[in-house]
């Protein structure tokens, strides 16, 4: 079925002649195999807020896209997303990047920081506003609570103020208009997911009456300008990224690969986080944290694993990455052996 013919023309010149159903058979086995292809100018980026320290649930996602981004011989940078200032900690930035160093992650590049960049959300929103899609809004929280509708993603914005005159320097909101059309993408773990945006998100805000970018705006203008060709974090970010290729489309910009991996939650079943008392990384254990997140994303390092160190964690985790090994919808805190 497969075999090699002389070129009558240039006898030190052969063509492979292969069988199309053994390529077939030959590419599904190594995509099961494997995962995936290499992915050219793969770029991945771990983005973590600075306000607290590094816990089990943000290591999950410091893993994950770091070992996805690796295995695929690409670039691994930082974001640190302290454009919400007043929630941000003061000195937790520098603690979360000290505690990736002793948990041998080694970012590209300069780490950038939202905070820093006011020019080019202001200028995103500039554009968006020149096609008519933004309206500022006056309304409270209350009011928003009382006319609006509960969905599944919280309170559906009702539209009271899109008639308003449009414009980005006011003091107030300031919302973009939602088509009444599906917005879908396909999601390397969950697979298809859709929103109709209009319907079950309703106008987003994409400044805050207080001048504060929305994070929709600034993650996306920042994956663009970094080149992100994949995003890989957590699933409680799942049903936010329709809003973010709504955003890529209308900005003109490429739409990432998007990974949603597993949440870590407490007993509770609560997400992970400094409001529910999330207990900071044990780098004095580093190499025990780094394997209690690797199980927690299905993958089966040895046991002999825990008798190395950082260096001989990341030489086995990295090469033996297995994407078809993520378990759907665990939400159990990862347990240190």
């Amino acid at each position: 079925m497969a075999g090699i013919i002389k070129d009558k023309a240039d006898p030190y010149r052969c063509l492979f002649v292969v069988c199309p159903l053994l390529i077939l058979d030959q590419l599904a086995n190594f995509v099961v195999e494997n995962d995936s292809f290499a992915v050219l100018n793969y770029r991945g980026r771990f983005a973590p807020s600075p306000t607290g320290p590094l816990h089990s649930g943000s290591l999950v996602a410091a893993v994950g896209s770091y070992i996805d981004a690796k295995f695929h011989h690409g670039k691994w940078l930082v974001r640190i997303e302290d454009v919400d200032l007043p929630r941000t900690v003061p000195g937790a930035a520098r603690h979360i990047l000290a505690t990736l160093e002793k948990l041998g992650m080694e970012w590209d590049g300069e780490v950038i920081y939202q905070n820093q960049r006011s020019k080019v959300y202001q200028e995103a929103l500039e554009f968006l506003n020149q096609q008519g899609l933004l309206y500022p809004c006056t309304c409270s929280r209350k009011e928003i609570s009382d006319s609006s509708i509960t969905g599944l993603y919280g309170f559906i914005y009702p539209g009271t103020c899109l008639n308003k005159p449009a414009s980005t320097k006011n003091a107030h909101a300031l919302r973009i208009q939602t088509p009444d059309e599906l917005i879908q993408f396909q999601d390397i773990l969950k697979g298809s997911y859709a929103q109709r945006l209009r319907q079950d998100v309703g106008d987003f805000v994409l400044r805050r009456a207080d001048g504060i970018y929305a994070y929709q705006l600034a993650v996306v203008v920042d994956d663009a300008a970094q080149g992100i060709t994949h995003v890989v974090r957590g699933a409680d970010l799942l049903d936010s990224t329709p809003r973010q290729v709504y955003l890529q489309r209308l900005l003109g910009y490429a739409t990432p690969h998007y990974m949603h991996l597993p949440v870590v939650t407490n007993v509770a079943g609560e997400k992970l986080s400094k409001q529910t008392h999330a207990v900071p990384i044990d780098t004095v254990n580093a190499l025990r944290e780094l394997v209690a997140a690797l199980h927690f994303l299905g993958q089966e390092p040895p046991e002999e694993i825990l008798d190395g160190d950082i260096s001989s964690f990341w030489r086995w985790a990295i090469p033996n990455w297995r994407v078809n090994r993520i378990p759907d919808g665990c939400d159990k805190k990862p347990k240190k052996r």
